[in-house]
């Protein structure tokens, strides 16, 4: 019977998902050695962290009466969206490359 080894941590795709839930995850991927030596696992969080500084600057035009409110609600129902297939390809240890933030992420992991 063939002696099963324990696997340390969580597995890359695993990593990869868990990455987008908020940006502390994606920091702490980004900081703790096994998960960083990954650039799959690096690609993801700093696409995450991407979307997180995106989300922050519609809630900064949601500040704006009218014209503000309709951009913040289009742009967040669309940025949801994007983040609900980031994060089902990511489990499944596939990469959804966004449009814009995609090529930076890639550039700053190193892919």
């Amino acid at each position: 019977m063939p002696e099963e080894t324990p696997q340390n941590g969580l597995s890359e795709s695993a990593a990869s998902g868990l990455a987008y839930i908020t940006i502390i995850p994606a920091i702490i991927f980004l900081v703790v050695a096994p998960y960083n030596q990954s650039a799959n696992i690096r690609f993801h969080c700093w696409q995450s962290i991407s979307l997180g500084i995106v989300a922050f600057a519609l809630g900064v035009i949601g500040i704006i009466p009218i014209l503000g409110w309709l951009i913040f609600f289009v742009g967040m129902l669309g940025l949801f969206i994007v983040w609900i297939i980031c994060v089902i390809k990511a489990f499944g240890g596939e990469r959804f490359v966004i449009p814009l933030i995609g090529p930076f992420a890639a550039k700053q992991a190193g892919v």
